[in-house]
């Protein structure tokens, strides 16, 4: 692993712990070149999925990329970076968990849109907008309209979003 600090890519492993619930492992690692401390996350990597997208294209699952779309919709929104991790980590566990090799965009589209209904309403409106490709304003209305309509999810009071 290549220092931050100085860039040597000589360093040894001080501890390493179990992290996010065992689906990663926290290692703090010193550079043996000039003594910076730092923390790296090892974790099991997703490519035996593969994602088909909407043009049949298809390409390997990244967790990276899930989680980035989830951050970009929250942004400068009041939800931490743990409660976005976690759900990235539940959204793909439920994805595992049907077994299938392939998944399509449509199907983590509307995962993530749950996921995010219940995190945060306006981070849902942003997502939709732009997953659903909304055309004008009255399409965003007529989503804002409908969510207000919905019944409250009860899993944002669940300990699941609690930071």
């Amino acid at each position: 692993m290549r220092c931050n600090k100085c860039g040597n890519i000589n360093d040894k492993v001080v501890d390493s712990r179990e992290a996010k619930d065992g689906l990663s492992v926290r290692r703090r690692r010193e550079c043996l070149d000039c003594g910076h401390r730092f923390t790296t996350y090892e974790q099991l990597e997703h490519s035996d999925i593969r994602v088909v997208k909407r043009d049949g294209i298809r390409e390997p699952f990244s967790r990276d990329k899930l989680l980035n779309g989830l951050v970009k919709a929250c942004e400068k929104r009041p939800v931490s970076i743990d409660i976005l991790e976690r759900a990235t980590d539940k959204i793909i566990a439920e994805i595992q968990t049907e077994g299938s090799k392939e998944v399509l965009t449509q199907v983590i589209g509307a995962r993530v849109m749950s996921m995010l209904e219940a995190i945060d309403p306006v981070a849902y409106v942003r997502y939709a907008s732009v997953y659903r490709e909304f055309q004008d304003v009255g399409e965003f209305i007529d989503e804002i309209e409908s969510l207000g309509r919905r019944p409250a999810k009860g899993s944002k009071d669940s300990d699941f979003f609690r930071q």
